[in-house]
């Protein structure tokens, strides 16, 4: 019986074809589907299985790696602006071993991976044309660089650097050399011409100790400054434009390590894809560098070099000149610093004798230049690691000897151990310990008669001190009479940092502090100056708080810091320490007695207040005078602080004094100690 359709035409359940028909082409599709969903599981594990190895080498040379291009370092200026430290752009070539140079491939009959023909016929088709272009438009007077020379520079086998990172090839390429280079530089993947720069410094050698020098980075392994960088350049987020190159020059020494960031300025950096073997692909980006800012000293240049001069012509001297009838040939070293009072302001810091830095520009120091610098290339105005040795191997840091004697006085004033209406009957001789069986003379055995305290420190009654201070404050505390001591000192810089920043700088030695003595003996010898060890800029800084009446200063050695432009970004002024108060009688008995007769100073037209000092030591089985001298001008309404010391130099007034002398002078003429620089006063009206 057959079954009817009553619906429209065209419309019943197979749409006139036959049902056999429609079920094939619906297991055709759903086949067909299956076979896509299967070829698709089969390619994964593909992926997956078989070429898991070499699809991760193709993510990996994804990867980039930022190479640091090194700014132009900014310039360190004296105070009236004249370059002392600057660097000029030298433009530089690097390669970049990129693919193009190499690419390599299985040698079939050893196994090994070694460079294809056509990295081969790169290869040498660079090195071809840069021995060509060297020769035809390179600096005649320059290092001539031939084929084996440029080969040891990419280094090919990677024994010197990783493969992404650019090789130096030469560096100060003539303008013809970078015009010639850049038309060519499309058939040279990899090939750059870089400005660098290169650090110069002033032939003067003006403060160099103070400016300091560099090296390459890579030797800065043991500085805990680079170390900091090191580890922040591991990570992951670092700014590419803080990274370091191991061939960059970085600041060592001085004002280029302690200034280091402001001067260096921002690398600029390339941007590279390198393969799973570190090996570049290609340069991707590329960020230019920014020069770094401009460092402005407080020192003078015309007084440095004066006060630079004034030692080793004293030095020299002495040499010659017999002083309390002998010569001072051991005396071969100076130190001498000048602090503006009011200010704190470093207008010169002289550790003599000196050397040009300029020989530090090497990427290597040859041995025997360094044998010839070892003993003068620190700065002995703030360690014991000095510019040089004494004839019997005396350093920088010595006994202050009787410039201590203002600060002793103030002390036993101050403690009450007597004022300022009292009178000493010095005898020449001052006993102490047990029984009273040591005892301390004056120099040279003088008997000084009655003293007030102005007049002890004037005439440097030894015994004075001995009695009156060291001996009559370990009777007043006993044991801790060391502590009490030491408060002092440091209140007015002595044995603490000066605060300058310099690295390297001392705090200074307090023997008194020593084991092995008794306490008495202990500040017996400190009130005379025969204990205790400091620096030049420690007794520059201690004289100018005496000047100051109490209040310590920071020394300044930078002005104010400057960008590109010239427009100032930090500037830096007086800073107190600390301070420490006195009745102004016991100030004005201080000045009064720094008065000490000194003919090196014979017709100085200021008022001034000074202090000579002898400090003993010894050294090869004798005693040595080292001379010693401090003193700021003028008396009233200070200007200048001055600190001496000459090693082996005899007596302060006849060593030290003659160069404090020439250094106040210098600074009249270029400032004025009146406020009036001499230099803009004719002649006809100075004095």
């Amino acid at each position: 019986m057959a079954v009817r359709w009553f619906g429209k035409p065209g419309s019943g359940p197979d749409n006139g074809v036959p049902r056999n028909y429609l079920s094939l082409r619906i297991n055709l599709f759903f086949f067909g589907t299956f076979f896509i969903f299967v070829l698709i599981l089969i390619r994964l594990a593909g992926l997956q299985f078989v070429e898991g190895s070499s699809l991760s080498e193709v993510e990996a040379s994804r990867e980039t790696k930022d190479v640091p291009l090194a700014a132009i370092r900014g310039t360190i200026r004296a105070a009236g602006g004249e370059s002392i430290a600057h660097s000029t752009p030298v433009q530089s070539l690097y390669v970049t071993l990129t693919k193009e140079y190499t690419a390599k491939v299985k040698n079939k009959n050893t196994g090994l991976y070694e460079l294809t023909a056509e990295a081969k016929a790169n290869i040498d088709s660079l090195v071809t044309q840069l021995v060509s272009v060297f020769e035809q438009y390179g600096d005649p007077a320059a290092k001539k660089l031939g084929r084996e020379d440029i080969l040891a520079l990419l280094d090919l086998d990677y024994k010197k650097s990783l493969g992404y990172v650019p090789r130096k090839i030469k560096a100060g390429l003539t303008m013809k050399e970078v015009a010639r280079l850049m038309e060519n530089k499309q058939n040279y993947p990899g090939m750059s011409v870089v400005e660098e720069s290169i650090r110069h410094y002033d032939k003067d050698t003006v403060a160099v100790q103070t400016v300091g020098y560099m090296k390459p980075f890579r030797a800065t392994e043991d500085y805990n400054v680079y170390k900091n960088i090191r580890n922040a350049m591991k990570q992951m987020d670092a700014d590419p434009g803080l990274s370091y190159r191991e061939d960059e020059f970085v600041g060592i020494y001085g004002l280029e390590q302690q200034y280091q960031r402001e001067l260096r300025g921002k690398n600029g950096y390339q941007t590279l894809s390198v393969n799973a073997q570190n090996m570049a692909e290609e340069v991707i980006a590329s960020v230019p560098p920014v020069k770094g800012n401009d460092i402005w000293m407080t020192i003078n240049k015309n007084i440095q070099l004066k006060t630079e001069q004034a030692i080793m012509d004293q030095i020299s001297w002495l040499h010659r000149n017999p002083v309390q009838g002998k010569l001072h040939k051991d005396a071969l070293t100076g130190y001498a610093v000048a602090m503006e009072v009011d200010t704190g302001n470093i207008v010169a810091m002289a550790s003599m004798p000196d050397y040009d830095t300029n020989v530090w520009n090497a990427d290597k120091l040859p041995t025997e230049v360094y044998d010839k610098i070892k003993d003068n290339y620190q700065n002995g105005t703030i360690t014991q690691n000095t510019s040089g040795v004494s004839g019997h191997g005396l350093q920088s840091l010595i006994l202050l000897g009787s410039t201590i004697k203002p600060l002793s006085v103030l002390i036993g004033l101050q403690e009450g151990l007597f004022t300022t209406g009292d009178t000493y009957i010095d005898k020449g001789i001052a006993y102490f310990g047990k029984d009273n069986s040591s005892s301390v003379k004056n120099s040279s055995g003088h008997v000084l008669g009655p003293l007030d305290p102005a007049k002890a420190i004037q005439e440097s009654s030894n015994a004075f001190m001995v009695e009156w201070v060291g001996n009559a404050l370990y009777k007043k505390y006993q044991g801790e009479a060391i502590e009490v001591w030491d408060k002092y000192m440091k209140a007015f810089g002595l044995g603490v940092s000066t605060q300058s920043g310099l690295p390297g700088e001392s705090d200074g030695v307090a023997d008194y502090k020593s084991k092995g003595q008794t306490v008495q003996a202990a500040m017996v010898y400190a009130s005379f100056g025969q204990k205790g060890k400091y620096t030049a800029l420690q007794l520059a800084q201690y004289t100018a708080t005496l000047a100051n009446e109490g209040m310590r200063i920071k020394p300044q050695l930078v002005s104010r810091i400057t960008d590109p432009e010239g427009h100032t970004v930090k500037q830096f002024g007086r800073e107190v320490l600390d301070s420490i108060s006195f009745d102004p009688s016991y100030w004005k008995e201080i000045k009064r007695g720094m008065n000490t007769k000194v003919s090196a100073f014979d017709g100085f037209p200021y008022d001034f207040a000074r202090k000579t000092g002898t400090s003993e030591m010894e050294a090869f089985g004798a005693i040595r005078d080292n001379g010693v001298f401090i003193a700021y001008a003028p008396r009233e309404h200070p200007k200048l602080a001055v600190a001496v010391l000459i090693p082996e130099g005899g007596f302060g007034s006849n060593s030290a004094a003659p160069v404090a002398r020439r250094i106040f002078d210098a600074y009249d003429f270029e400032y004025g100690l009146d406020g009036v620089p001499k230099k803009n006063v004719p002649e006809s009206t100075v004095d």
